[in-house]
């Protein structure tokens, strides 16, 4: 069992950065990619961006690429997004995820993603 924990969503203005939380509780959480997903009314759930087991390795979805960086802290139990240059298309539901068989590059269109955070909103004012 993991258990997902998101937080440091908030209020941002266009242009502004701001670093995302997700703790990530379990015996075996060092084995599982980790990743992000948003979410906007009336919208299905859109993949952001996944980071493997060791940190090692990253896939984004193209939109986010050069803007979002994904990383993690296995001492920690933890994975980041830090976004930057924000825009208020960005403005969503952010959710933690974590899939044990699923590689990075396959997150984006997987229907087998293990668990999923509570989320934590993300608001980019224009």
């Amino acid at each position: 069992q993991v258990q997902l924990v998101e937080s440091r969503g908030g209020l941002v203005p266009a242009g502004g950065p701001l670093r995302l939380s997700c703790v990530a509780s379990g015996r075996t959480v060092g084995a599982y990619v980790l990743g992000w997903f948003r979410q906007t009314s009336g919208k299905e759930r859109q993949f952001v961006a996944a980071v493997g087991s060791t940190g090692r390795t990253t896939y984004y979805e193209s939109s986010v690429e050069v803007r979002f960086t994904i990383s993690r802290d296995n001492a920690k139990n933890t994975v980041y997004l830090h976004m930057s240059n924000l825009k208020p298309e960005d403005t969503a539901v952010y959710f933690c995820a974590a899939a044990l068989r699923v590689s990075p590059n396959n997150w984006e269109d997987s229907d087998e993603i293990d668990y999923w955070g509570q989320g934590t909103q993300v608001t980019v004012s224009s």
